[in-house]
């Protein structure tokens, strides 16, 4: 429900008004129209089933089907301000013997379903997950309160069930044309369903979770630091890892036909500071005008500030991607390199609060920014216009190093492939079937895995 119109196009337009008993022809039509904005409602319904088949070191057979989504109400704008509220939810069906809870609860680990799909140690749950005042005046919006993000270093990374949500503020002017400055400051988050997997391990760190993400499950709102950190050591002691949050500087410029400029700053109080650059540049192939090329390349260099509280960091990843397009057709190269890391924790670029930028992550293998590190991806796409189907496939190989936060002292290779099918069902506005699948092998040493995704959205 976007607008609602009360029209009259005529009052007694067949010629008719009533005076004292009268019956008088109408000189003219009388015309009235009343629009009145009742504001919006938005959401996306989701349900989702997983399966993932372990063989190696572990085998083992989890899957899971879960329902859910997000609905919310945007209030018309009325001097320039305006408001958000959407509540996010997810319900799981017991299609095994237990429930998930019960499957958890039996020894600490997932045995029959799959905990991405689900909020802290297999439970449901629902909460208010977007709250916050937006105000335009001119080319300058301001937001403030609960709401989704979705930035190069932290973001929503949407993957599963519920995505990452946070509470900041966010600023953003285009008066310089052809650029758009952005400054934020997030003080909490709120994880999403696909933490679960990382469980707060140091594998974490690296592919978008930190090591207290456990804590901000289920819809609970957590200082920015112990989300990245946790709140208690090895031996089960309290750590105050509480910092001031997150501030982000960036500056978007596309004044350039074909030229995209991006540089963020993320100034993670008394942890770490860590800028993030990007570059896309657009052309017409020279053999042929049909053929659109694009290269592009990204930068992150992170180091320690104030207290240090993850240790000593020093860590470098930068990414080079080429892509052509033909018509329906498009595929992409790209080659990444991540560093030697200098720091207590060792693990290469550090990522706890949902970002995750790279060019050659896999759908699940994120061991691109591992230290010493060196991957390749090449992927391609197909539209098949006439029938609403996109199909995608992609083949990713990671050269880890010893360097790396996941198995010590070890280095080794592993690989991932896997595909995606959407279909957007023409006949129902906003449906879109997906069906998605990877297969990582040697995701450590000795581990693989087949894992099957079906998900349909409904977008309102």
């Amino acid at each position: 429900m976007k607008v609602v119109k009360l029209s009259f196009a005529a009052i007694l337009a067949t010629g008719a008004v009533f005076a004292g008993g009268d019956v008088k022809p109408a000189e003219a039509p009388v015309a009235i129209e009343a629009e009145k904005d009742w504001g919006e409602v938005f959401g996306q319904s989701r349900t989702f089933y997983i399966d993932r088949s372990y063989s190696g070191i572990l085998d083992n057979n989890r899957n899971s089907l879960n329902t859910g989504g997000y609905i919310g109400y945007k209030t018309p704008e009325f001097g320039g301000f305006s408001a958000v509220i959407a509540a996010y939810g997810t319900y799981g069906f017991e299609i095994h013997s237990i429930s998930a809870e019960e499957d958890y609860a039996d020894n600490g680990k997932w045995n029959s379903y799959d905990p991405s799909l689900y909020g802290r140690d297999g439970e449901n749950y629902g909460f208010i997950g977007q709250a916050y005042l937006n105000f335009t005046y001119d080319k300058t919006t301001v937001k403030a309160g609960r709401m989704r993000l979705d930035t190069p270093l932290a973001g929503a990374d949407d993957a599963r069930m519920l995505p990452n949500l946070f509470e900041a503020a966010v600023l953003s002017n285009t008066n310089i044309e052809g650029t758009t400055l952005i400054a934020a400051h997030v003080t909490k988050e709120t994880v999403g369903t696909f933490g679960n997997i990382y469980g707060g391990g140091v594998l974490g760190l690296t592919s978008g979770y930190g090591l207290g993400m456990k804590e901000a499950l289920s819809g609970d709102f957590v200082n920015m630091g112990t989300v990245a950190l946790g709140s208690t050591d090895a031996d089960g002691n309290y750590i105050d890892n509480e910092t001031d949050g997150v501030t982000a500087l960036a500056a978007v410029y596309s004044g350039v036909e074909g030229l995209k400029l991006r540089a963020w700053d993320y100034i993670a109080w008394d942890i770490l500071n860590a800028v993030y650059l990007q570059a896309d540049y657009g052309w017409n192939c020279l053999l042929s005008d049909k053929v659109k090329m694009k290269a592009s390349a990204q930068y992150i260099h992170e180091s320690e500030i104030g207290d240090a509280l993850a240790g000593d960091v020093s860590s470098d990843y930068f990414a080079l991607k080429l892509a052509a397009s033909l018509d329906d057709l498009s595929v992409y190269a790209a080659y990444s390199a991540t560093g030697d890391s200098d720091g207590a924790l060792n693990g290469g670029i550090i990522t706890p609060w949902g970002g995750m930028p790279a060019f050659t992550q896999g759908m699940v293998t994120r061991h691109q920014f591992f230290a010493n590190t060196d991957t390749w991806k090449v992927a391609g796409s197909y539209k098949f216009a006439d029938y609403g189907v996109k199909a995608s496939v992609y083949y990713a190989s990671f050269d880890i190093g010893a360097e790396n936060s996941y198995v010590a002292d070890t280095s080794w290779d592993a690989s991932e492939y896997g595909f995606d099918i959407q279909y957007n069902v023409a006949s129902i506005e906003g449906l879109n079937l997906r069906l998605r699948a990877n297969f990582p092998r040697d995701f450590k040493p000795g581990l693989d895995w087949d894992e099957y995704r079906l998900i349909i959205n409904y977008t309102f």
